[in-house]
């Protein structure tokens, strides 16, 4: 379930309500008359199960509620009400599989904009991942996976693809390429002190690796992971199981990738850079259009569900 907490000019409340009403799958509803000071207006409160909720949203952003009010939107952890439990079950569909696409954008947009935090995330997975390469330690190139915030942005293309939002699109790419391109400079940065302290050097980076020397050689696998882990990753954040994204994580080759070209770029090992710059657009691209199909997918079956 979902709960709704609206704002509402007092023109509009009798609208709203009756919005809410006719509305498959709602309960619980409560109106506050005056309550709300900033704005002005009415409050309006009500759950929703989730596979309505869209449908909801977007009637109530319809009414121009998101201009001339407020919607605020949370999830419901627990609910003992067999009216709760009435509505899901009138409510078509599953709520598992419906997708609140209102709020997937603004999740994809928070986690998709270029910050100094976001930058500082994908510069030290980097940094991490560059120690887990010249030491050939696996356990340390799956904490990168972990720590990389790359994700964020991948879904914030798809998302715009799909809803057609070039700002998103935009906001995202850039975060994704400059979050890259800052990480790898930095790291280049950090391999020349580590190699001036003697704690990295050439000889490891040459050495047969045995457990790191795939993230320099891309083949076909390293495209199917990167799909399997697009559509595993956008299903986490639209199902909001988010606990999923930890394990898409640690299946793509994007963090180690740019962590071993930046290292082997220091040390002039060129053949080792261009295979994980290919390593790393690979699983890029291998998650970008897996995301995207997906999420159309998921729209469609649900606009033939409904």
């Amino acid at each position: 379930m979902l709960h709704l907490r609206l704002i509402v000019p007092a023109a509009r409340t009798d609208a709203v309500v009756r919005l809410v009403e006719s509305t498959t799958g709602t309960a619980h509803l409560v109106v506050l008359p005056g309550a709300a000071r900033d704005p002005a207006g009415d409050v309006v409160m009500c759950d929703v199960a989730r596979e309505a909720g869209d449908e909801l949203i977007s009637a109530l952003r319809a009414l121009d509620l998101d201009g001339t009010g407020s919607i605020a939107v949370e999830d419901i952890d627990l609910s003992l009400s067999r009216r709760a439990d009435r509505a899901e079950t009138e409510a078509p569909g599953e709520g598992a599989d419906a997708v609140l696409w209102e709020g997937l954008a603004e999740a994809t947009h928070e986690e998709s904009t270029l910050s100094v935090t976001y930058v500082a995330f994908i510069a030290l997975a980097t940094m991490i991942a560059a120690c887990g390469v010249v030491l050939d330690n696996a356990i340390l190139i799956v904490g990168a996976m972990a720590v990389g915030p790359e994700f964020g942005p991948l879904a914030g293309i798809c998302t715009a693809v799909v809803e057609r939002r070039p700002r998103l699109a935009l906001r995202s790419a850039v975060a994704l390429l400059v979050g890259f391109a800052a990480a790898v400079l930095l790291t280049v940065g950090f391999a020349y002190l580590m190699d001036g302290l003697g704690l990295f050097t050439k000889v490891q980076l040459e050495a047969e690796r045995p457990n790191t020397n795939f993230i320099y050689r891309p083949d076909a696998f390293s495209f199917v992971v990167a799909v399997l882990a697009g559509i595993a990753g956008i299903l986490s954040l639209t199902s909001a199981k988010s606990g999923a994204l930890v394990g898409v994580a640690i299946s793509v080759t994007t963090v180690p990738a740019a962590a071993n070209a930046a290292v082997a770029f220091t040390y002039t090992e060129y053949r080792q850079a261009w295979g994980s710059a290919e390593q790393l657009l690979l699983n890029l691209l291998g998650i970008a259009l897996a995301g995207t199909v997906t999420l159309l997918a998921q729209k469609w079956l649900w606009r033939k569900r409904a």
